[in-house]
């Protein structure tokens, strides 16, 4: 009798959580494995949550048309479903289509996730968040600033936000307002590389040079791991070393 329960607990089936948090697991070890596990979960029957680990799986191999897909069919699946997961289904989608430079895909997936009215104030700050970084690579501007406001009361303890308006502040040539959101980002992340990096900029178009230097070379001492801001910085303080040669 022993046998038999032991028999029957051995090949008792998984639950579709336990099936996605196995598939999860496998897409940090080798995403193509898990991409063809997914797509047979899928094929019988997986739903919503063997989409959404394909579209983890295509991610992590960078395959980013691809990934965005699979979590906007997860996304549809659960809005079909009334499934609390759809929002952050959109979300996945429209950053996915952000990685693979596709803003208004991305703008789209993000406008589906805020018509949702199940995020959470800091979801759907870090949601508006995302949708001005898509509203910026689509050349609209004057909506990501509105979002970023809005992000912003929602998320007021984000270094990123601060980061990101000040970014845009200074590219709409709002000096005084970029240099005040920079100083909340610089409070809240000190130790950022790219929040360095922004404050070196908004000094150079401030035409506070020694500043600026001073700023980037603080970026390029922050940068561990060769990040894009580190880089960017090193760059920068080349270009201002060349301005200030005298001339021959």
């Amino acid at each position: 009798m022993l046998f038999v329960i032991l028999l029957a607990a051995a090949v008792t089936p998984l639950s579709a959580e336990q099936h996605y948090e196995t598939c999860a697991a496998l897409v940090k070890q080798d995403p193509a494995k898990a991409i063809a596990e997914a797509e047979a979960w899928r094929t019988n029957g997986g739903g919503i949550l063997a989409r959404q680990c394909l579209g983890l799986a295509y991610a992590a191999q960078e395959k980013w048309p691809s990934a965005a897909i699979a979590f906007e069919q997860a996304a549809r699946d659960a809005e079909i479903q009334r499934d609390g997961r759809a929002a952050n289904l959109w979300v996945q989608s429209g950053n996915a289509s952000l990685a693979g430079d596709d803003a208004i895909k991305a703008r789209a997936a993000f406008d589906r996730a805020l018509a949702l009215p199940v995020l959470s104030d800091p979801m759907r700050g870090e949601a508006l968040t995302d949708r001005a970084r898509a509203e910026v690579a689509a050349d609209d501007p004057f909506a990501a600033r509105a979002d970023l406001d809005a992000a912003l009361k929602l998320v007021p303890q984000d270094p990123m936000v601060w980061l990101l308006s000040a970014t845009l502040a200074r590219r709409q040539k709002d000096l005084p307002r970029a240099a005040t959101d920079i100083r909340e980002a610089l409070r809240l992340a000190p130790d950022a590389s790219a929040v360095a990096y922004e404050q070196g900029n908004i000094a150079y178009d401030q035409n506070q040079p020694e500043m600026a230097r001073g700023a980037w070379q603080r970026a390029v001492d922050l940068d561990k791991h060769g990040d894009e801001a580190g880089q960017a910085a090193r760059m920068a303080i080349a270009k201002l070393e060349t301005e200030a040669a005298p001339a021959r």
